[in-house]
This record gives structure tokens, C-alpha cells and sequence, in this order.
């Protein structure tokens, strides 16, 4: 899919605050640092719409992107960060859940996973809670240019073995620097928008 004109729509730290236009919302769920900014800057083609930092936990806020006015994406604080208070943890905790729990346009959800780890107990609970959700969901196996190319499908199969056995969901790679696998994941979010 090709975005022309995406932009960044707003910061928001309660549901009054969500855009209520009724476009769909592909959601970005992912522990710190796992690379949700970078995921869609890659995707629009864009090199600074979604600030990344090197720094775990610099997004606090639920951050929505507008993609051409057809959808939103939308970069949910990321999870896990050890260096961030109990108290900021809770208070990022309950932004997450309300929003999973309060929006009614989210089309898609997207977990981010760093491909090169087995997922942490954080990753195992929001997975969980993902899954209880009922939302339609798919998995993104981030980083992969970070491993040999060669290992990619393998190490895929081996997240999906080991969060989802029943094999029900769909696993992709990703990375921001191969660009390679942008297409099939475009395919995959294209799915769950009905334009």
C-alpha cells in the first residue's frame, strides 16, 4: 500500500482524547524498544513521523498516526522498561488496557517481537490479554536483519511454537533496515481494512 500523505494526528492519555472519525485502527503493541516507531516510519516510507529513540520507554502517550484519512496507526506505550517507576509502569499499564478495552475502532492489533529472543514473561502476558481480547491479531517477528537471513524462517517458527502452537495466528518477520519484508506485511494489515 502506498501512503502518501501520513501525519501525526494526536497524543492521547484518555479516551475523550481518541480521534472519533471512525476510521479503523491497526494498534502497535510491544515491549520497550522493540522497534514499533521504526515499524511504521518503514512502512510509509518515512524517516522521522513516528519519533524512535534509542531509549526504552520514551513513548508515554498513545500516539496516533492518520494514513491518507483511510485508517490510523496507532504506537501504544511499549511495556517491560525496568529503568521506569512501578508507579509510570501502572500508569502506562492502564493507558494500554483502557484503550484496548474502550476503543471501538481498532481493526487489527499488531505485536511487535524481537526475533531474536524467546518471549519474555511481559511478552507472554500482553499476548494473553491480546488473545482474550478477541481482536483480530497478528504477529510481527521484529529485527530480522539483526540475525543471518538464512535463520529468519526458522526463528519465526520457533516464536509461533512456542506462543502459539495451535498455529491460528499469522507470524511474519520484519525489519527496518531489510525492507524486503514491508510487502507481506502490508498484505497482511490490507486484510483487515475495508475501505
Amino acid at each position: 500500500m502506498l501512503i502518501k500523505n501520513p501525519e501525526f494526528k494526536i497524543s492521547a492519555v484518555s479516551p475523550k482524547q481518541y480521534p472519533n472519525d471512525g476510521l479503523p485502527q491497526i494498534v502497535l503493541v510491544g515491549k520497550s524498544n522493540v522497534g514499533k516507531s521504526s515499524f511504521i516510519n518503514t512502512l510509509v516510507n518515512r524517516k522521522k513521523l513516528a519519533r524512535t529513540s534509542s531509549e526504552p520507554g520514551k513513548t508515554r502517550q498513545i500516539n496516533f498516526y492518520n494514513m491518507d484519512n483511510k485508517f490510523y496507526f496507532v504506537d501504544l506505550p511499549g511495556y517491560g522498561y525496568s529503568k521506569m517507576s512501578k508507579q509510570e509502569q501502572i500508569k502506562v499499564g492502564n493507558f494500554i488496557e483502557e484503550y484496548l478495552t474502550k476503543s471501538n475502532n481498532i481493526a487489527l492489533i499488531v505485536f511487535l517481537i524481537d526475533i531474536r529472543h524467546s518471549p519474555t514473561e511481559n511478552d507472554k502476558l500482553m499476548y494473553r490479554y491480546v488473545i482474550d481480547s478477541g481482536r483480530p491479531c497478528i504477529i510481527i517477528a521484529n529485527k530480522a536483519d539483526k540475525i543471518a537471513i538464512t535463520k529468519v524462517d526458522f526463528a519465526v517458527m520457533n516464536l509461533q511454537n512456542e506462543l502459539n502452537p495451535l498455529k491460528d495466528l499469522t507470524f511474519l518477520p520484519f525489519s527496518s533496515e531489510r525492507k524486503i519484508y514491508s510487502e507481506n506485511v502490508w498484505n497482511e494489515i490490507e486484510k483487515h481494512l475495508e475501505f
